[in-house]
């Protein structure tokens, strides 16, 4: 149940808390004092589509957040479980901000979240239904929707099966309709895979061995000019015959040097450093001793590696700028050549395969269209009971399956339409064709009074679904929504008095203008103030006696009928 909203800056509300209780609750009030401003707050925290245009004029954002209770183990916990997000107290709070840069924060009990998420969790917990909400009964394409809704508890399973072996059905046929679309262009791709995975698997290339082979190269490229480098330089460090070398000048002077290290620390650090570039120079001269050992001019290495080279340049110029980019496209064409040469092993058994996997769907398609029929048999019983206790005794309700020539749907193999006869003596016609708004206001009743106990929904908003309705109609409809309230929470937005009179909950919903600003309140009302608000609804501008002791018997007649 919603149990605490919060409005800042949003439409004509600059700020407004709200704490719901559960049962029936009704908001009433003038028109355009923003009772469904309200709703459409709610709705944007179960995922509606939101807009700068929401924002109260001079804020920069509007900021919704709305307080849940929910069962511990139902659909909304196993969905919060899914997403990760922490529902220890079976507590969730919705938030969302809409700034007028356009960016769209949404939070799930302060994990932040995509709308998409926010849209399909919310569903789960808050089901809103507006003057044209019901115009999905208008919509033949949700007819089947409707139906499997109700059906739900005995379908599920059957669905779960025909829906697997349509995607894999899908599979196959696309499989089978690739290949038979084009045999020349089937063949030509199978050519070019195997051209290339055999010469990126003959290259066997090596991530790092350009850069290896690049420095190979240089080295031998400049063959000349190391080995003169290295030979005069050690030349210079060390001794000739008649001329001594760096190392035995400065070995000189650290020995010059010895006798007065310990006179003073000046010296001694001269001394030291002397040392150790006697040392160092020492070490440099075993290195590139070392490296003249080393020195070898090979013309048919350096022949190889330009070969290695032109090699791996190539590959890089078809398949990718490094070796790691050639191995992840060897990679992926090596996947879809075994894919298509494992196809091309068993083209005769594709066709029959997609046959079997057909037959498979049909047989389980068929199931599904018999407990379907089943189904919808129970479904007119139940909604020709409750069209009766909204006075459409008369009415004769039909849950219709139309040919659907072989078709096969990812939905099933079934096409369905609601239709209706209002009046004795008229034939049958779509439901979408001949319903008025009041009949189909009573319809969508009908069906949510069914769906109210299996759907889970802790949140049912009624938004002005009763217009177009009056005296015992009213009434009916009335009754019908306070039988929902005993199931899930319901919010109920009226501007009739019978409706109000059923509610639990009563708050009125006010505007007033202070310094040219629009403001919205909400009061929650007491048993003498729904008295006023009843007489006002029933009288419009002016407050009889005589309205006020109808109000009062409505009050007293709705706590009979609900006791009851």
């Amino acid at each position: 149940m919603l149990q605490e909203l919060s409005i800042t800056n949003f439409a004509i509300i600059e700020q407004l808390d709200i704490a719901f209780e559960n049962g029936m609750t009704v908001l009433t009030g003038e028109t355009g004092a923003g009772k469904s401003i309200i709703i459409d707050a709610v709705g944007l925290l179960a995922g509606g589509r939101g807009s700068q245009e929401f924002i109260r004029t001079g804020a920069d954002k509007a900021v919704l957040q709305g307080m849940f209770i929910l069962p511990a183990d139902g659909v909304t916990a196993h969905m919060l479980d899914e997403a990760g997000i922490d529902h220890a107290d079976n507590t969730v709070i919705l938030q969302r901000e809409i700034a007028k840069s356009g960016r769209n924060t949404c939070r799930i009990n302060g994990m932040l979240v995509n709308t998409t998420t926010l849209k399909r969790i919310g569903e789960t917990i808050v089901d809103i239904h507006g003057q044209n909400e019901h115009q999905e009964l208008m919509q033949p394409e949700k007819h089947l929707g409707l139906l499997d809704e109700f059906a739900a508890h005995k379908i599920q399973k059957l669905k779960t099966t025909y829906t697997q072996q349509y995607e894999a059905y899908q599979q196959l046929s696309q499989e089978l309709r690739q290949k038979n679309a084009n045999e020349k262009e089937w063949a030509q791709r199978l050519d070019m895979l195997n051209f290339q995975v055999e010469e990126i698997s003959a290259a066997q290339v090596k991530v790092g061995e350009e850069a290896d082979l690049t420095a190979e190269r240089d080295r031998l490229d400049n063959y000349q000019m190391i080995n003169q480098a290295l030979q005069q330089s050690y030349n210079l460090l060390t001794a000739e015959e008649e001329t001594p070398g760096a190392v035995d000048v400065v070995g000189e002077a650290m020995n010059a040097l010895e006798p007065i290290a310990n006179l003073d620390s000046a010296f001694n650090d001269i001394t030291v450093n002397v040392k150790n570039a006697f040392y160092a120079l020492q070490d440099a001269s075993g290195q590139i001793s070392n490296q003249l050992d080393l020195q070898e001019f090979d013309e048919g290495r350096l022949d190889e590696i330009e070969q290695r080279l032109d090699v791996l340049s190539q590959l890089k110029r078809k398949y990718g700028d490094s070796e790691q980019q050639i191995l992840d496209y060897y990679q992926k064409i090596a996947a879809e050549l075994a894919k298509m040469t494992d196809s091309e092993e068993n083209s005769e058994g594709l066709s029959q395969r997609v046959a079997e996997q057909k037959a498979a769907l049909l047989t389980t398609g068929q199931a599904l269209s018999d407990k379907r029929r089943t189904c919808a048999k129970s479904l007119q019983r139940q909604i020709h009971q409750e069209l009766k206790d909204l006075y459409m005794d008369k009415a004769i309700f039909e849950v219709r399956f139309k040919p659907t020539k072989g078709q096969i749907y990812r939905s099933g193999l079934d096409s369905v339409e609601f239709y209706i006869q209002t009046n004795p003596g008229e034939r049958m016609r779509p439901l979408a064709k001949i319903a008025s708004g009041g009949e189909l206001s009573r319809m969508m009743l009908a069906l949510k009074t069914i769906f109210s106990e299996s759907q889970g929904i802790t949140s049912i908003i009624f938004d002005e679904v009763d217009t177009g309705v009056s005296g015992r109609v009213a009434q009916a409809i009335a009754e019908k929504i306070s039988g929902i309230a005993k199931f899930s929470q319901v919010l109920c937005i009226t501007h009739l008095p019978q409706v109000a009179a059923m509610a639990d909950h009563h708050y009125f919903i006010a505007k007033k203008i202070t310094g040219q600003r629009t403001k919205t309140s909400v009061s929650k009302l007491a048993q003498s103030d729904r008295v006023q608000e009843l007489a006002r609804m029933l009288a419009g501008t002016k407050v009889t006696q005589l309205s006020l002791e109808h109000a009062e018997e409505l009050l007293r007649l709705a706590g009979e009928e609900k006791k009851a």
